[in-house]
């Protein structure tokens, strides 16, 4: 339970953070960011759950990086009021989040 917690504050500080830095992602706060990492999440769980292990958004490659990005693309249909990002954002956010999982562990183990 504690590693789903920090997973989810390491992530909204993340979205945070590109939120800054990329003009095409807007997030409403600290909430805002943190609601969209649980939407991301869980559509990420979901396309994990129906299309398998093999085109997972945590899986490392292209087919990984392309659904990613997909993933943070449509989570802004979700909440719209809390994130918005255009596709070059999500293309750019899902690079920068993919980097960032892959060195900083972001799950207790």
């Amino acid at each position: 339970m504690l590693g789903l917690i920090v997973r989810f504050i390491v992530s909204a500080l993340v979205l945070l953070v590109i939120a800054a830095l990329i003009p095409g992602v807007t997030v409403a706060g600290f909430w805002g960011a943190l609601i969209a990492a649980v939407v991301i999440a869980v559509l990420g769980y979901a396309v994990e759950a129906i299309l398998g292990d093999r085109i997972s958004p945590r899986s490392r490659g292209l087919v990984g990086f392309i659904t990613a990005a997909v993933v943070i693309y449509i989570a802004q249909f979700i909440i719209p009021s809390y994130f918005s990002v255009s596709l070059i954002g999500a293309l750019i956010a899902a690079f920068i989040i993919g980097l960032v999982d892959a060195f900083v562990p972001t799950e207790l183990r």
